[in-house]
């Protein structure tokens, strides 16, 4: 329900709905065009990966590791579709695979670093972060180097469900995530008092190209509701962690 409300798409029909139903005065009218404007603009490349810009680009925040970390956190994608079993690595997201991808490809240089990989199931399915093991163990990393978080559904979770594992990941971590997501995900590591250095594992933002980078796409649609997604998450998080704190 929050997703919907986030939605540029949402904000355009209930401008139309507004602009129906609102009195002839200048000013609601006004307002009323121009949160229709805003969600038009947003539905383009050019709106959408501006909104992109703005989380990706954080300075504080997208700040490499200096040196190895002593452990690796990567955070799944969710599933394109429900795994047959542990070993049908098909199943995971884009999102997740290349996450994990990135992960692997951070222990090859750093071989001491313990694998710790974190994500749950929707309806007690196959846990996300028992696939990517699978796969993590196919591209090279030892079984007895990684280790799995089994029941978190959010980002939240994540950081704080691995914290209380019986054998925790040491405060001092690689944190490895889509660039979008990751400011949302370091805050709720450092709430749950890890010290994060963060690695993307890539970019979503586009650059301006053709004509085609001013006119609404569905495909920028979607980019929009994650960014807003991820803009308001971060926001959430950083109360929750104030709060945590108070």
């Amino acid at each position: 329900m929050i997703d919907f409300l986030l939605s540029p798409l949402t904000w355009l029909l209930a401008s139309f709905a507004l602009l129906l139903v609102l009195p002839r005065r200048r000013l609601p009218r006004r307002l009323a065009a121009a949160l229709a404007v805003l969600a038009v603009v947003a539905t383009t490349p050019l709106g959408a990966n501006a909104l992109v810009w703005m989380v990706e680009l954080a300075p504080d925040d997208a700040a490499s590791c200096h040196g190895p970390a002593p452990a690796i956190v990567v955070l799944g994608g969710g599933f394109e579709r429900d795994p047959a079993d542990e070993r049908d690595v098909a199943a995971l997201s884009g999102t997740g695979l290349r996450r994990l991808l990135a992960a692997a490809a951070l222990h090859e240089h750093n071989r001491d670093a313990r694998l710790y990989i974190a994500g749950a199931a929707d309806d007690d399915g196959i846990p996300e972060s028992v696939v990517m093991a699978t796969l993590a163990q196919r591209l090279g990393v030892p079984a007895d180097a990684v280790s799995t978080e089994r029941t978190s559904m959010t980002t939240w979770e994540n950081a704080q469900n691995l914290r209380a594992l019986p054998q925790p990941p040491p405060v001092r971590i690689a944190l490895v995530t889509s660039a979008l997501h990751l400011p949302r995900a370091l805050a709720a590591f450092r709430a749950a008092g890890f010290e994060p250095c963060a690695i993307a594992s890539d970019s979503v933002y586009v650059p301006p190209q053709d004509l085609g980078y001013f006119l609404p796409r569905a495909s920028a649609l979607r980019k929009a509701d994650d960014a807003i997604h991820e803009i308001v998450g971060s926001l959430w998080y950083r109360w929750l962690a104030l709060r945590a704190g108070s």
